[in-house]
């Protein structure tokens, strides 16, 4: 459908299951080129410089966020940017949490950690100041770009054991960037 085909290509809500398909596809065409021949998944992204599906997707996830707060892209969450953010005089820039009623059933609370306003909220907070400070869309790009370089980017595919889902969420424990 329409829908689906939307969400999987702008990144924002897209299920899990659906990356893991779109992360097939490129394991599937880069196997194709002949000088990677023989090597695995991992190390084609690598020798190619190019990043998992999942990974370029929590980038754009940080990116979109960084744009909230400079005003380049419309606001869809239901608070104002200057309730969303805020700067803070050690760590720099932060995101604030949108709020969950208590009362709220486990199953809104389950959708509500997978969705963007939340997923969004604890990638920005975890890279560096450095990166969530930048003044250009261009130097958080580069910035972006370093910081990421230095991560492995093992994207959890069939045949292949990765020892975590390959999350920066996961990968960078709140605090460790700060």
């Amino acid at each position: 459908p329409k829908e689906k085909q939307t969400r999987i290509s702008s990144g924002i809500n897209a299920e899990y299951g659906d990356v893991a398909k779109l992360e097939r596809v490129q394991r599937f065409f880069t196997r194709r080129i002949e000088e990677c021949k023989g090597m695995d998944y991992w190390e084609r992204l690598k020798f190619l410089g190019i990043q998992s599906l999942q990974r370029r997707r929590e980038r754009f996830m940080i990116i979109h966020l960084w744009k909230v707060y400079h005003r380049l892209v419309p606001n869809h969450t239901n608070r104002p940017v200057d309730e969303s953010f805020k700067v803070h005089p050690r760590h720099g820039l932060l995101a604030e949490y949108p709020e969950l009623h208590t009362t709220a059933q486990d199953s809104v609370g389950t959708r509500r950690e997978c969705s963007f306003s939340v997923r969004s909220v604890k990638l920005f907070n975890r890279m560096p100041k450095e990166v969530r400070d930048c003044e250009t869309l261009e130097d958080l790009k580069v910035s972006l770009g370093k910081f990421l370089e230095g991560i492995p980017d093992h994207p959890p595919v069939r045949g292949y054991r990765s020892p975590t889902d390959n999350s920066l969420v996961t990968l960078l424990p709140l605090g460790s960037a700060r």
